[in-house]
Formats: C-alpha cells, sequence, structure tokens
C-alpha cells in the first residue's frame, strides 16, 4: 500500500510538471500570436496617421475656397414669389 501512494505521489508531481511545461509552450505560443496582432494594429495606426495628415493637407489648401463658395451661396439673396402662393385678395 505504501508503495502504491509513493508511485501516486510521483506521478502526480509528473502530471504537474507536465501540465506546468505544456502551459508555458502554450503561454509561448499566445504570446508569438498576439504579438504578430499587436503589430497589425501598429500598422493600422500609422495608416490612419498617414491618411489623417493627407486629409489635413488637403482641409487647409482648400479651405478658403470652400468658405468663400459657402458664403457667396447664402448671401446671394434673390427675391422671388414662391411657386405655390396664390394672391387672394
Amino acid at each position: 500500500k505504501n508503495l502504491r501512494q509513493e508511485q501516486a505521489k510521483v506521478a502526480q508531481a509528473e502530471i504537474e510538471q507536465f501540465r506546468l511545461q505544456r502551459e508555458k509552450e502554450f503561454k509561448a505560443k499566445e504570446t508569438v500570436a498576439l504579438g504578430s496582432h499587436g503589430s497589425c494594429s501598429s500598422e493600422a495606426e500609422k495608416g490612419t496617421q498617414k491618411q489623417m495628415a493627407i486629409l489635413q493637407t488637403c482641409f487647409r489648401q482648400n479651405r478658403e475656397e470652400v468658405l468663400d463658395n459657402r458664403l457667396a451661396f447664402v448671401c446671394d439673396i434673390r427675391p422671388e414669389i414662391h411657386e405655390n402662393y396664390h394672391n387672394n385678395g
């Protein structure tokens, strides 16, 4: 009986050691997989920053022209009687 208990303790220790080893391997693979995911995220961030810089440049170049066009449109007042207006007087 004592011999079997000793064997069970040794087996349990071996099982625990094997489990820890497999967990380490899993964590290493997980880190590699997430690491590549992180680089994709940083590449997307760089692309976004580049696109934002282009948009900001276009905005600065065209801002005055767009504002002038909008102001001209708003200030261009042509008084007219609406086609649905009926004078019943």
